[in-house]
């Protein structure tokens, strides 16, 4: 480690030079990195939002359950009751005939006024019930046991989509990862390549001297952590413009939108893309160096 600080401005100084070298390519390479570390962010930054998205959506899953038209308004209080206390569901509610046809009024919106056409509120009362979308079969089974319900309107097929969506979700962040780490490796092992074959005689006069290949292999992999680094912080500074743009876009217009916090997700992306910048910058080095000397 001594040695290390010792030699460091030599290693940053042959550093330089080795980038001076191929500067032309070394520039295309930082700006390719740093748009790929950018595409990452902003598929990053989606799905850590859709996550939480999907979470707000999932919390307020919930299903209708109808009952018979003979239960009074004490026997589905009682009915209420014995639902809440059934495993996965979180809440339990009455809505009556008025709410129903408040609530039908609002979704339709100016074609409500076909409601007038009825000479009685055609709605009829049923229980509100919030459930844990995992616990959804479960809670159908329970509820399928409890004798006074007429018909149970689960929403099934809504629900299975949003968990659909966020394992698909899921799925593409992890396959957007994947291609971003192989592409840097690939990209900073090239060019590790290259400054090795620009500066062999260097290098041989270095082994001839008794140098470690430590030694000599140190500024190459300062030059790709350098690249990805410079590449990370590009991409953190185009991620942080991208967001505050989106942010602007979403928030004003769609306020209900269950949004994280623009800060601490712009503070967590950039520790993020810079965390994998330096470990992609380091491997991509040390796969180069490893590769070049086979060669």
């Amino acid at each position: 480690m001594k040695k290390l600080f010792y030699n460091l401005s030599y290693f940053i100084k042959e550093a330089k030079t080795t980038i001076k070298l191929n500067a032309m390519s070394n520039f295309f390479s930082f700006l390719s990195t740093g748009l790929i570390f950018f595409i990452l962010a902003m598929v990053i930054s989606g799905w850590w939002i859709s996550n939480q998205v999907v979470a707000a959506i999932q919390g307020e899953a919930e299903i209708s359950v109808y009952y018979v038209e003979r239960i009074d308004n004490i026997g589905a209080a009682q009915l209420v009751e014995r639902i809440k206390g059934i495993d996965g569901v979180r809440e339990t509610r009455l809505v009556n005939e008025s709410e129903a046809y408040r609530r039908m009024v609002e979704v339709l919106g100016k074609d409500a006024r076909v409601l007038e056409y009825f000479d009685e509120n055609p709605f009829s009362p049923f229980i509100e019930v919030k459930i844990q979308i995992e616990e959804m079969s479960a809670v159908l089974r329970e509820l399928g046991t409890i004798s006074g319900i007429d018909y149970v309107r689960d929403n099934r097929e809504i629900l299975d989509k949003i968990q659909n969506i966020a394992q698909i979700l899921k799925v593409i962040g992890y396959l957007v990862i994947t291609a971003v780490g192989i592409t840097t490796l690939v990209i900073i092992s090239h060019i590790i390549r290259m400054g090795i074959n620009d500066n062999k005689e260097q290098i041989n006069t270095l082994r001839l001297m008794g140098a470690p290949e430590g030694f000599i292999g140190f500024p190459f992999l300062l030059e790709g952590l350098t690249i990805t680094i410079g590449g990370g912080v590009l991409a953190s500074a185009l991620a942080a413009v991208a967001l505050n743009y989106v942010y602007a876009q979403v928030a004003g217009p769609l306020p209900f939108i269950p949004l994280p916090s623009r800060e601490d997700l712009t503070s967590n992306l950039i520790v993020l893309i810079m965390s994998l910048s330096a470990v992609l910058g380091i491997a991509g080095s040390i796969f180069g160096l490893t590769s070049a000397k086979r060669n």
